[in-house]
């Protein structure tokens, strides 16, 4: 009894324990002072601002937002039928379902609680001052071991269950999951001898709950977990210190140790030398100082407007903005407007991440399951932390809050989880000089100003920033950029001189004992694109050499864009090719402009990596979202995750391959276009011991939507019109 008291008492510790070293490790490093920065307010008289230009339509520019926004969203009620589920309506949610006959067994776990949209036709219709379409929410429930998927009417407070036994895989772990895995090594005695015979005090633990994928039939009957631990002692960045080839694998449900794998005794745990990334945690004389202090400042305040919360509205576009648990954000009703009919136009009905993929190509034991799907196994918005003012966005940014629900069904606030504001680093919208030989002294220049909306998930080591950047002329522009910091091996090498010829790292040495190991990123956006309505075609411009005949041109050779109108989604699934290319266009071909032309929007490749891995492997079954860059479906509400419904080990016949292979008609339908952005990374020594973000993109732009340049109108900027600051130091 005594020995089992004590060894309960030490799982209290070191669960304290472990919570203190997590919240130490994501305090934020210390921020710019603002009065560094240029003391440009509204009310500051360091700064002024002449005949400012005026917008023509001043019914978009109500009152400027706060920079940022918090209160406890208790009294939040939506306006808009995509508005998120409020915390009022979480909570009539919470006690609908506890009174349910389903959840009067006392094991069971919300996954997920999210606003079951309603059907695209109904919300196209409704507009501003109708009424609220009925309120439903889609929850997934694991309920005495057993998924399921449930629809709750808030009205009539009806549940309806539906079937989800055709397909395998888990619902997204929630947080309680991850938090309990890391626990349950330590309730094992085999485990906690391992780590104190590896030298590592259990007070400097820190470990990670990795997702298992999916290799064979002795993973199905169990929802399992594999935790690896790193030391904690002497830095903040317990990466950098692997406990090098152990594994512990847990039952997620049970929440009892499998089996404890330790392949890597001989392996030494890397120095914590150089390895802490905070900036308390630098020397002051290491510190360096590359440029002044800069910031962009708009007395007037800004020009967009988050009305009901959610409804942005900047220069010529609007659109619907929210957070989602699993997606991270979620763009809706995309719309410009045009400059000659003064109408807003639809774009794009919704838009967001919808899976991603993050593969690590080392076959080895400790290693070879390291095939992450983060949205659909951890949630890529559960994992977005709040945003750093001034370092994360600048000073002039409008912020969002997340509200998202326990296990439990308790909800709760993710602060500062989007950004949005206007960015202005001295682009150029368009420009043109005449050459002097012409006589003509002609010299016109637009500058270039943007609205971006902002997240950045921390999905344990990994960062992941997400940019959906608006431009006037039209173009949507979505970036991604891939910061934080490696997952690495260690290893028993100080320096690749002792490395045999023969040996394979898989990855770089970083380090003394420290291997990056290379590894792929994809992440596949699910883009419904409505051009002027929902019934579009995907056409694919392909670019092709043609000869010329003898005799008829002193060229032998030009180039042709060839027209292909996909019929069916086969004649959609588009792999890249750089010596074969081709322009991809989503086309109204029921709306021309005055001269003939089919509007359309056109997807711009960027991030272009292609999975290597073969067809058959696991992994790739899994992730076969990623077998082609491009891909074109019909419309149906059920088909959003590309990764399936239930991604947490699936075996991959759910996904986005498995449904484009019915090659459904897609021609003048309301279809989807999903693209993938790919990254190959070959760790290097610039990445240790925190890298440097690096980033890729994709746009969207218009191709024929527009009569001509839609920003040909807009005035340039002139001295007189820009605000004068001055450092709020020198006063």
């Amino acid at each position: 009894m005594e020995a089992r008291n004590l060894l309960r008492f030490l799982v209290l510790f070191l669960s304290i324990a472990l919570v203190l070293i997590f919240t130490w490790v994501h305090l934020p490093s210390t921020p710019p002072n603002p009065t560094e920065l240029l003391d440009c307010t509204t009310n500051s008289p360091w700064c002024t601002s002449k005949n400012r230009f005026q917008p023509k339509q001043p019914n978009l520019l109500k009152k400027s937002p706060k920079p940022t926004r918090r209160h406890n969203h208790a009294s939040d009620k939506p306006h808009h039928p995509l508005d998120p589920l409020t915390i009022q309506e979480i909570n009539e949610l919470r006690s609908i379902l506890t009174s349910h006959a389903l959840f009067k067994s006392s094991s069971y776990a919300l996954h997920s609680i999210e606003l079951e949209e309603p059907e695209k036709p109904l919300v196209l219709k409704w507009k501003k001052g109708d009424p609220l379409l009925p309120r439903k929410a889609t929850v997934v429930a694991r309920v005495d071991g057993k998924s399921h998927v449930l629809t709750v009417h808030l009205g009539t407070r009806e549940v309806t269950i539906h079937e989800t036994s055709s397909h395998s895989g888990y619902p997204t772990m929630t947080i309680e999951d991850m938090t309990a895995a890391t626990l349950a090594p330590l309730a094992n005695a085999d485990f906690n001898r391992t780590i104190i015979q590896r030298g590592v005090d259990l007070t400097d633990l820190a470990c990670l709950p990795i997702s298992t994928g999916w290799y064979g039939e002795s993973e199905e009957t169990r929802r399992l977990i594999k935790v690896q631990c790193y030391s904690t002692k002497g830095t903040a960045n317990f990466y950098m210190r692997p406990i090098e080839g152990l594994t512990v694998l847990v039952d997620l449900d049970t929440k009892q140790v499998v089996e404890i794998s330790d392949k890597g005794k001989s392996i030494p745990i890397p120095k914590s030398a150089n390895t802490d990334y905070r900036y308390s945690a630098q020397e002051l004389h290491q510190v360096i100082n590359l440029f002044n202090p800069i910031s962009i400042e708009q007395p007037k305040g800004p020009s967009f407007t988050i009305e009901d919360e959610h409804l942005v509205k900047w220069a010529n576009w609007e659109f619907h903005l929210k957070p989602d648990a699993r997606a991270g954000v979620i763009v809706s009703r995309a719309k410009v407007r045009d400059p000659d009919t003064g109408e807003l136009r639809n774009v794009m009905y919704k838009g967001f991440t919808s899976e991603l993929f993050v593969p690590y190509m080392d076959p080895t034991d400790a290693w070879y399951f390291k095939t992450y799907m983060d949205a659909g196994e951890y949630g890529f918005g559960l994992q977005a932390m709040a945003l750093d003012p001034l370092n994360d966005c600048p000073r002039n940014a409008y912020y969002m809050d997340g509200v998202f629900v326990a296990a439990d069904g308790t909800p709760y606030v993710r602060s500062n989880m989007i950004c949005v504001f206007e960015k202005y680093s001295g682009d150029i919208g368009w420009r043109h000089s005449e050459s002097p030989i012409t006589g003509m002294e002609i010299r016109e220049a637009r500058p270039k100003v943007t609205l971006v909306v902002r997240m950045a998930a921390s999905v344990a080591n990994y960062d992941y920033i997400v940019d959906w950047e608006f431009q006037t002329d039209g173009l949507i522009r979505i970036k991604v950029g891939l910061s934080g910091i490696l997952m690495v091996k260690g290893t028993t090498y100080d320096n690749i001189n002792q490395i045999p010829n023969q040996e394979n790292l898989y990855g770089t040495l970083l380090s003394e004992n420290v291997i990056g190991v290379i590894h792929d990123h994809y992440i596949t956006f699910y883009l419904d694109m409505d051009i002027d309505g929902s019934d579009n075609s995907f056409v694919n411009v392909n670019i092709k050499k043609q000869q010329t005949s003898p005799g008829e041109s002193p060229r032998r050779s030009y180039l042709k864009a060839i027209r292909n109108v996909a019929k069916t989604e086969k004649d959609a699934q588009i792999k890249l090719k750089l010596y074969d290319p081709s322009e991809f266009h989503v086309i109204n071909p029921s709306k021309k402009t005055r001269v003939g032309n089919q509007v359309g929007y056109k997807v711009v490749p960027g991030g272009t990596a292609a999975s290597m891995l073969d067809l058959d492997d696991p992994p790739q079954k899994r992730g076969a979202f990623t077998n082609n860059q491009i891909w074109v479906t019909p419309y149906n509400q059920s088909e959003q995750w590309a990764g399936g419904l239930f991604v947490y080990q699936s075996q991959g016949e759910d996904t986005l391959a498995t449904w484009s292979e019915r090659d459904r008609p897609i021609e003048n339908k309301d279809i989807v276009l999903w693209y993938t952005l790919g990254f190959h990374h070959i760790p290097c020594q610039e990445d240790f011991p925190i890298m440097p973000t690096v980033s890729s993109s994709f746009d969207l732009k218009p191709v024929n939507f527009f009569e001509s340049n839609p920003i040909l109108r807009i005035p340039p900027n002139l001295e007189k019109d820009l605000p004068v600051c001055k450092p709020a130091d020198s006063v």
